[in-house]
C-alpha cells in the first residue's frame, strides 16, 4: 500500500449520520457484556462508511463506530440490539460537528473499551493488576492532541518525543516494574517485556497513542491523517524476542503523521465555535420521484443514500422505493426531520420533485406536530381528590408533578427523586405498585 493523506472531517460527518441510519432500525448488534461490534455489524458499517475504511479488509473505523454512539448515549443495547436514545434520536437533527465535539468528550471518560485491547499482539493484557487506569491514559493523549499545532503536520515520532518529556502527556500502561513481566510478545516466558529495552516507550505507550489517535480521534475527524501499510512501517520492536515473525506489532503502525484540523480544534475545547467548509461536492442525480411517490434509482445511488432511502420508504423492488404517510411518520419518530428528506431528494432528483410528494410531506409534518412526545412520567394515584388537589397546589410540588383527572398525578422520571422528597415533606409517601 502506498503513502496515503486523508482529510477525515467532512467524511466523519457524514458517516456519523451513516451509522445513525444503520442504529435506528436495528441493523447493529453488540455483544452484551462487551458492548463491542459483531462482525456483521463492522461489515454492515464498514459498508457505509465514505471512503471505505481506512485499510480495506482491516476494521478501524467501523469497529470504532459503535463503541462510540454507545459512548456517547447516542445509542443503547436492548437484547444484543443498538437502538437510538432520545439523544441519538435528537442528533439526526442537529449540527453534527456539535455531536462530534460531545462524542469525544464521552470517549475520553468513558470505560466502554481500552484501546490497548486492540493490540493484539501484545498478550497477557486480561492478567490482574496489569493495566493502569484507560481513562487517565486516554487523557494524557487528549492533552497531547490538545497541544498539536492547528492545520500542520505534525510527524509520530515527533509527537512520541514531545508526549515523553511531559508527565501529563505520557499514557503509562503497565502498572509496575511487575506487570511489565506479565505482558509479552509469542511467549510468556521469552517474549516478556519486563526484560531490559523490551518494553520502551514505543512498545507499549507509543502504541496505545496510535491506537487513540487512528482508531477514534482520526475517525471522529478530528486529525487528516498521512498513513500506510502498517507492514514494515515500524522496527522499533524487531529486537524483541520472537519479532522475527510479526509483520507489524499493531494494526496502527503505518500512522506517519496527524495534522489537527479546524472541527479538532472545536472537539477539543482549543475553538468555541466551528464553521465547516463549503460543500463543492454535488450529489449525482440518481433518483426520479415519481407522481405516484415511487422513487426510482436510475443511477447508483451510494450506500449513505439507500439508507436514507430506506428510513423514510419502503423499499419495494431493488431499484424503487415506495413513500407513504406511515412510512414518513416512521421516519419522524425516529427523530429525522421531513424537511432534511425533501432536500435530500431534490439534491438528487433528475428533475423537480412532484407536487404529490411535497403536498404529502407537509400533512405528514403537520400532523406529527399535533401530538408530542414529553418524556416517560410515573402515574401516581391518590385516595381521594382532596389529597391530590393539596399536592397539586403545594409549592414545592407543583412544579414537578401534573394533575390528571381528579386523583391521579404524573411525574417525569427526572423530577422522581425530589418530587418523593418533598412529598415526604409533606408527610406523605407513595406506596409500590402492587402494595
Amino acid at each position: 500500500m502506498s503513502e496515503t493523506v486523508r482529510p477525515t472531517a467532512a467524511q466523519a460527518q457524514t458517516n456519523l449520520h451513516a451509522v445513525l441510519h444503520l442504529v435506528a432500525p436495528g441493523r447493529l448488534r453488540c455483544g452484551e457484556t462487551t458492548r463491542r461490534p459483531a462482525a456483521a455489524t463492522v461489515a454492515a458499517v464498514a459498508e457505509v462508511l465514505d471512503g471505505g475504511d481506512f485499510y480495506p479488509g482491516e476494521p478501524i473505523a467501523a469497529f470504532a463506530w459503535p463503541l462510540l454512539v454507545q459512548a456517547g448515549g447516542l445509542a443503547e443495547l436492548a437484547g444484543g440490539r443498538l437502538q437510538l436514545t432520545d439523544r441519538g434520536r435528537t442528533a439526526l437533527a442537529k449540527p453534527v460537528a456539535a455531536t462530534i465535539r460531545q462524542l469525544w468528550r464521552s470517549w475520553v471518560t468513558t470505560t466502554v473499551l481500552d484501546e490497548f485491547n486492540r493490540i493484539d499482539q501484545v498478550k497477557g493484557q486480561r492478567a490482574a493488576n496489569v493495566l493502569t487506569s484507560v481513562k487517565t491514559r486516554r487523557k494524557a493523549v487528549a492533552t497531547a492532541l490538545a497541544g498539536c499545532p492547528l492545520d500542520e503536520w505534525t510527524a509520530t515520532d515527533d509527537l512520541f518525543a514531545t508526549m515523553r518529556r511531559n508527565r501529563e502527556t505520557s499514557p503509562t500502561v503497565a502498572r509496575s516494574e511487575r506487570a511489565l513481566w506479565k505482558l509479552y510478545l509469542v511467549d510468556p516466558q521469552y517474549g516478556s517485556l519486563g526484560y531490559s529495552g523490551f518494553a520502551d516507550w514505543p512498545i507499549l505507550e507509543g502504541r496505545y497513542t496510535l491506537a487513540v489517535l487512528f482508531e477514534y480521534a482520526a475517525t471522529l475527524g478530528l486529525i487528516d491523517i498521512d498513513y500506510t501499510d502498517p507492514a514494515g512501517a515500524r522496527t522499533d520492536y524487531h529486537d524483541n524476542w520472537g519479532a522475527d515473525d510479526l509483520d507489524y506489532l499493531s494494526r496502527y503502525d503505518g500512522l506517519r503523521a496527524i495534522r489537527l484540523n479546524p472541527l479538532g480544534a472545536y472537539a477539543l475545547g482549543l475553538t468555541g465555535s466551528y464553521l465547516p467548509p463549503a460543500s463543492t461536492a454535488v450529489p449525482e442525480r440518481t433518483l426520479k420521484v415519481l407522481p405516484t411517490l415511487d422513487i426510482v434509482a436510475v443511477g447508483d445511488p451510494t450506500a449513505a443514500d439507500r439508507l436514507v432511502l430506506d428510513a423514510h420508504a419502503e423499499h419495494t423492488t431493488d431499484r424503487i422505493w415506495t413513500v407513504r404517510a406511515d412510512t414518513l411518520l416512521a421516519a419522524v419518530e425516529t427523530g429525522r426531520p421531513l424537511g432534511q428528506f425533501v432536500t435530500f431528494l431534490a439534491d438528487r432528483a433528475t428533475h423537480d420533485l412532484p407536487a404529490a410528494m411535497t403536498v404529502l410531506v407537509d400533512d405528514v409534518t403537520t400532523r406529527a406536530a399535533r401530538v408530542r412526545d414529553r418524556g416517560l412520567v410515573r402515574l401516581v394515584e391518590c385516595a381521594d381528590v382532596p389529597l391530590a388537589t393539596l399536592i397539586a397546589r403545594d409549592p414545592k410540588l407543583r412544579t414537578l408533578c401534573t394533575l390528571v383527572g381528579d386523583r391521579h398525578l404524573t411525574v417525569p422520571v427526572e423530577h422522581e427523586t425530589q418530587f418523593r422528597r418533598a412529598l415526604r415533606a409533606l408527610g406523605y409517601t407513595t406506596t409500590p405498585a402492587g402494595g
